[in-house]
């Protein structure tokens, strides 16, 4: 079905059911401005609104402008973005603060092209921004909306791919109507998330379930078709929990690039070396007087392209050296800790160690 045999009567039909059912007590939807959209949709991505609320408003509570982010240190960014994952996210978000400070004098571009220029800023995002925060026409294609346009018109393939994301935005961008653009964007968000979910989709309850041809198929849960399964790899490492006598537990911070970029965590060790040769023989940078106490059960962590077993070895060290390898480190204080970022594992076992009492035997 062409979406032009629908374009007259879609977004009447959705906006008809926003104004009685549309969300509007959110917290990035009061005192509306880009910045404020700009770090809603940025945290939203590949997160739950539940989760992403309180995240929200204590960044908001930090950072209440572009200049207060753009001057802030990158690890107090990544230390209230802790728990939220793909820190890249926090990382272009500094960066793209920081552009909009210093090369458009604090304000955001009032285009969708201008936007997609800066970093981290793709063009759903872009397009949320203009319309949300200034009324512009522009179409978006987030996880929700595309959830939506793919079950109304039986969208084959995986959204994923280019061809099929062309097919979406040549929707998107027919359906976008010229009034009430701020409306409609956020009521094609609201549909995907609160009655066309992945599963158990609420039908009855949808505007659009005369005109969806997944629902008179019966087909709804087969779309968006999922992304083609290819296997994980497995990796493994050891996390070394050095411990001084204070208590305190020696973390790195991890090369910006990369896993877990900018975050701190626990130094690491291949899962196939000795921990305690690797202490004796400097493998972190100087020999370290230290005593395994622990070794906890591995468990798993996993990112989008790989799964990785984790050890971890609780290590106590007699003497306290003020510098362990050549990387950005610190002594962290468990019961006052930094405002550092951490990456999620790390956060979990530093929780672990604060209810745990040094023990005095392997």
């Amino acid at each position: 079905m062409d979406a032009l045999s629908q374009v007259s009567n879609f977004a009447p039909k959705v906006l008809h059911w926003f104004d009685r059912h549309g969300r509007s007590h959110l917290p990035w939807q009061q005192d509306v401005n880009p910045y404020r959209v700009w770090i809603s949709e940025i945290m939203l991505q590949q997160t739950q609104v539940a989760t992403v609320i309180g995240y929200f408003e204590r960044f908001m509570a930090r950072f209440p402008r572009v200049e207060s982010l753009a001057s802030a240190p990158i690890d107090e960014v990544l230390h209230l973005w802790t728990g939220l994952g793909y820190y890249a996210r926090a990382r272009n978000l500094h960066r793209c603060a920081q552009q909009v400070v210093e090369q458009c004098g604090g304000e955001f571009p009032a285009t969708v092209e201008a936007l997609a220029e800066l970093p981290g800023i793709g063009r759903s995002t872009a397009g949320a921004i203009v319309s949300l925060s200034q009324g512009g026409r522009a179409a978006i294609l987030d996880g929700n909306v595309k959830r939506v346009l793919t079950r109304v018109y039986t969208v084959e393939g995986w959204p994923g791919q280019t061809k099929v994301q062309h097919q979406l935005w040549r929707i998107a961008e027919q359906l976008t109507p010229q009034a009430r653009c701020a409306d409609y964007t956020q009521v094609m968000m609201d549909l995907g998330a609160t009655l066309c979910t992945r599963t158990k989709p609420r039908c009855g309850e949808c505007p659009l379930q005369d005109d969806c041809l997944a629902h008179a198929q019966g087909r709804e849960t087969e779309f968006p078709h999922s992304k083609p399964k290819k296997e994980k790899p497995v990796k493994s490492t050891q996390l070394l929990m050095l411990r001084n006598p204070a208590g305190e537990l020696w973390l790195q911070q991890r090369p910006a690039s990369g896993i877990w970029g900018g975050l701190w965590s626990f130094p690491e060790l291949p899962l196939g070396e000795d921990a305690n040769n690797a202490l004796v023989d400097g493998l972190l940078g100087q020999s370290i007087q230290g005593q395994i106490q622990e070794r906890w059960d591995s468990f798993r962590h996993t990112f989008s392209h790989y799964h990785l077993d984790i050890s971890p070895v609780l290590i106590d060290v007699q003497k306290m050296p003020s510098q362990i390898g050549e990387s950005q480190s610190c002594w962290y204080n468990v019961a006052s800790p930094p405002s550092v970022g951490l990456a999620a594992p790390v956060k979990a076992l530093l929780e672990q160690l604060k209810q745990q009492q040094p023990l005095n035997i392997i």
